[in-house]
């Protein structure tokens, strides 16, 4: 699968960015306003308390904000975060080792929590029930388990599939937050904030041309303005203005609701391969020589969002909105098929 520049994961050269524009408080933190409102209160209550804040489940596509809202979280609450992830607890000794090592009030953030494997599921249920460790020592007839105290610490799973973590393990969480996709106005917000941090000039036409194109999401936001800022250097005095953006937007082949290449190649094998449908999955990544999972997991769900496709029992359609936006003129049975599906 070739790099996308709209793709909401974190790629390995945009930790030093996304450090840099990460805020710092819920005061900075736009967007996500009930979240910020009941995380407040959940927040306040625990250090007039003088408590260890509840486990906290977040979960929402990547690049909402999930990791920030932990950073945020062990701020306010004056503790350390330490960071990890599901695939990279492989053995018990893995979270063992963390757990013993966490002071009171700690964070332990474990991104892609639905990853862990079951033996490091069932060390955290007595770790975050009752703060302790079991740990067994010996092997067969001889085998005893001894129990080690931790420090009250509080855990923060963050998720982009919550159906997939078990009831037990989510039953553990206090307090559990769903990051719902940006509206334009806060993802206009957001590039302001990132510009004036990044020291970048910026109008307010092409403000609007980039929330139009970042998805919802703030990670791609923030990446489409350091490449544009990046465009402009070269071509513009580093000022962003309207035209330099969308010469940029060309050059980088993302359109004005947010599609790729990759976006615009499904469609169209979709619309001009199967004549619209309805087409099965494996055909269709045959067809794109991509892997089903990578187009059901990563390329559907916002094209789907968009209304361009839709999932049928006889297989994926492509919508009257589709072939508008390709500049294609649907088949007289287009409508009826998607009418149909509803």
């Amino acid at each position: 699968m070739e790099e996308r520049i709209i793709d909401p994961a974190l790629k390995t050269d945009e930790h030093t960015l996304d450090t840099t524009l990460r805020p710092s408080s819920l005061n900075e933190f736009i967007g996500q306003e009930k979240i910020k409102n009941n995380l407040g209160i959940f927040l306040a209550a625990a250090q007039k308390r003088k408590e260890t804040l509840e486990h906290v489940l977040l979960y929402g596509n990547p690049g909402l904000g999930k990791t920030t809202l932990a950073y945020i979280i062990a701020k306010e609450m004056g503790g350390s975060i330490k960071i990890t992830s599901g695939p990279a607890l492989e053995r018990v000794g893995d979270i063992a080792s963390i757990l013993t090592s966490l002071e009171k009030g700690d964070i332990l953030f474990i991104d892609e929590i639905h990853r862990i494997n079951k033996n490091i599921e069932e060390v955290l249920y007595p770790a975050m029930e009752e703060s302790a460790l079991d740990v067994i020592i010996g092997k067969g007839p001889g085998a005893r388990s001894i129990r080690i105290d931790l420090n009250n610490f509080t855990l923060i799973g963050a998720t982009t599939k919550i159906s997939l973590l078990s009831a037990p393990l989510r039953d553990r969480f206090g307090a559990t937050y769903h990051l719902a996709f940006y509206e334009d106005h806060e993802i206009e917000k957001i590039i302001k904030r990132s510009a004036r941090i990044l020291n970048v000039s910026i109008h307010d036409e092409a403000t609007h041309a980039l929330a139009a194109r970042a998805r919802r999401t703030p990670r791609v936001a923030n990446r489409l303005l350091k490449r544009v800022r990046d465009f402009a250097e070269v071509t513009a005095d580093g000022i962003i203005s309207s035209n330099t953006a969308r010469d940029a937007f060309k050059l980088l082949e993302v359109d004005g609701l947010g599609l790729d290449h990759v976006d615009r190649v499904l469609l169209q094998t979709l619309i001009e391969k199967f004549n619209g449908g309805p087409v099965g999955l494996s055909a269709l990544a045959a067809a794109t020589a991509e892997e089903t999972e990578t187009i059901e997991q990563i390329y559907e769900p916002f094209l789907m969002q968009l209304g361009f496709i839709d999932r049928t029992q006889r297989g994926r359609i492509a919508t009257p909105s589709a072939y508008a936006h390709l500049g294609k003129q649907p088949p007289a049975n287009t409508t009826s098929l998607f009418n149909s599906s509803l």
